[in-house]
């Protein structure tokens, strides 16, 4: 089944559905009444971390999310959507780590979604389907 072999197509339907989901993370913050973002400066604040540093919610659910779908620097967005996950996991969902939800999942799976797929896209790359190939 040589034809399912497609390391590029691969690649292409795991940026677009990672910047696609994400983006509209992005967008409902964006487009909100703004407590979501004043909350997480809340947070950081308590965490002694200024709270000006909420704003890069939006670098990492919006601007990396359209650099992936689009397939410029891949990687490096990547990166930006990791360390953004990292973040959201230790601000807003520390207490939920060893969690299940109501239906038995994990409950930050999809946290864990953006995670594990950002960091997949950091050591795949682009590929070929892409505005620049890494």
């Amino acid at each position: 089944m040589q034809f399912l072999e497609n390391d590029d197509l691969g690649k292409l339907i795991l940026r677009l559905t990672l910047g696609l989901l994400l983006l509209f993370h992005g967008l409902s913050k964006l487009l909100g009444d703004g407590g979501t973002l004043s909350w997480i400066a809340g947070e950081l604040e308590k965490m002694g971390i200024p709270g000006v540093v909420a704003y890069g919610v939006y670098i990492g659910e919006i601007i990396a999310p359209i650099m992936l779908i689009l397939g410029v620097h891949a990687r490096i967005a990547g990166l930006i959507v990791v360390a953004n996950m990292l973040f959201a996991i230790a601000v807003a969902h520390m207490g939920q780590l060893l969690s299940l939800s109501s239906s038995g999942g994990w409950a930050l799976e999809l946290q864990g979604f953006f995670l594990a797929s950002a960091l997949a896209v950091v050591f795949l790359g682009s590929g070929r389907f892409a505005v620049q190939e890494d």
